[in-house]
């Protein structure tokens, strides 16, 4: 009886401990845990700008998006208005897209569709970038320019660092993935002078582990134009192909559960 009466007080426990473990809890975590912020409003592209003021930004704010794996399997189709999801454009190529807010240390929540072939990337503050790629079914190496990889700098005409993802957790194209990510921002002394890296302490791709402890030494390829910093806007790369967003949430960085 003794047993069971501990039993059953540990189940009683389950629904209220953290789950930020990096293991797979049914639903997201926004719906899990509470803190979490939504970065997209469900009808508008309120609080989200083109990176650059003068590039033409197309993207748009759909109800749903359509993929048609025969007929037009490079591309993506908006369907309704005023919707949830972030499309970038008929065309599948815009302006790169900008949070208003900056942010330094977070946690972040995203779900995005790629068309075949697509590509874009989820950039950390604007300069540390998350691959996005359509590596569905690929049996090459994996390289920092895959599906889960944090890209590499580019130096003297030529890729340095980057971190390849551990496994190919890519699903095909049209399906909606997901990116959890625990990020910590650039550490600078009283002068201004950077102390210690950007780091990817844990990346989730489709909940599976692709990344873990990854130090980020500067800002990746094709970042924005900007220093390194406590606080930057995140950035949506909208010029490389059809890809949606949907489910952008973010909360202050939490401490690792580690089980």
């Amino acid at each position: 009886m003794r047993a069971l009466l501990l039993l059953l007080a540990l189940f009683a426990q389950v629904p209220y401990s953290p789950i930020q473990d990096g293991d797979a809890h049914g639903d997201p975590p926004y719906l899990l845990e509470d803190g979490w912020e939504p970065l997209l409003d469900g009808r508008t592209l309120a609080g989200w700008r083109a990176c650059e003021a003068s590039a033409t930004n197309d993207w748009q704010a759909v109800r749903a998006v359509r993929y048609e794996r025969i007929l037009a399997p490079t591309r993506l189709a908006g369907r309704g208005t005023d919707g949830g999801v972030i499309l970038n454009g008929p065309a599948g190529k815009t302006a790169n897209l900008c949070t208003t807010r900056e942010f330094g240390d977070i946690e972040l929540y995203a779900e995005f569709m790629l068309a075949k072939g697509s590509n874009s990337g989820l950039y950390l503050q604007g300069l540390y970038e998350m691959q996005i790629l359509d590596t569905w079914a690929t049996t090459e190496p994996l390289s920092s320019s895959d599906l889960g990889g944090i890209y590499h700098q580019w130096i003297d005409n030529r890729g340095v660092g980057g971190s390849p993802p551990r496994v190919n957790a890519a699903r095909r194209p049209g399906e909606w993935q997901s990116y959890q990510a625990w990020f910590r921002a650039p550490r600078f002394d009283a002068t201004g002078k950077k102390t210690t890296p950007a780091r990817f302490v844990r990346v989730l791709l489709n909940g599976q582990l692709v990344q873990q402890d990854v130090d980020v030494a500067g800002p990746t390829r094709a970042a924005l134009a900007l220093t390194e910093g406590p606080l930057r806007p995140l950035m949506l790369q909208g010029d490389h192909g059809p890809i949606a967003y949907r489910n952008i949430h973010v909360r202050p960085l939490r401490p690792i559960i580690v089980r």
